[in-house]
């Protein structure tokens, strides 16, 4: 269905693969993968951001192989 925006819209940056889209789409399919650490709260971002975290404990070990294969998606 057609996309109607009944409000402001503020997009900052969109860097070389990242997607904005506005209305129909069948599909879309990142064309990159990417893995991060980060710990409670550590990711936020926005004009007025309050993050109360007490306590945080991060897991960083990973046991597959493979995570996000994007191989075939050209």
């Amino acid at each position: 269905m057609p996309s109607f925006i009944g409000g402001p819209i503020k997009i900052t940056h969109v860097s070389g693969d990242g997607t904005v889209n506005f209305g129909d789409v069948l599909q879309i399919a990142p064309k990159s993968t990417g893995k991060s650490y980060n710990g409670s709260g550590g990711s936020n971002n926005g004009d007025f951001m309050q993050t109360n975290s007490f306590v945080s404990f991060t897991n960083t070990s990973d046991s597959d192989v493979a995570d996000g294969n994007n191989v075939a998606n050209n």
